[in-house]
């Protein structure tokens, strides 16, 4: 079974040809090397998916070339003990630096100008 096919139904991936895409960019490796879309896998291969959720360690466990729900998805797969800790250790990480907003091009908008003028006000 071509691995795109495996990772769309998988729901690592929302569409075939995003699936695709990330074999092409080298964000899927097989047991250590990078593949190709086309590229066949079979039950026990190891994979490792960096995609927009973080960085997955599975083993393949069923082929499937339907995609169903979630619950059936996760069937498929089974993350490596060592994946799901480093994924939680950098969602935790992530929570904890501050998140700044990027600085407005333009005008200011009816709302930033009110707090603009309360803080003028306090100033003076």
């Amino acid at each position: 079974m071509r691995i795109d096919k495996w990772l769309w139904a998988a729901r690592f991936f929302k569409t075939r040809s995003l699936a695709s895409r990330a074999c092409e960019l080298g964000r899927v490796e097989s047991n250590g090397q990078s593949v190709k879309p086309a590229r066949e896998i079979r039950a026990g291969d190891l994979l490792q998916i960096k995609n927009d959720s973080g960085v997955f360690q599975v083993e393949v466990l069923v082929l499937s070339e339907m995609r169903g729900p979630a619950s059936v998805a996760q069937t498929l797969y089974r993350e490596t003990d060592e994946s799901r800790e480093l994924r939680q250790k950098v969602a935790e990480e992530r929570r904890a630096t501050p998140n700044f907003e990027a600085s407005r091009e333009g005008k200011p908008s009816k709302r930033d100008r009110r707090v603009l003028g309360r803080l003028r006000d306090r100033l003076t």
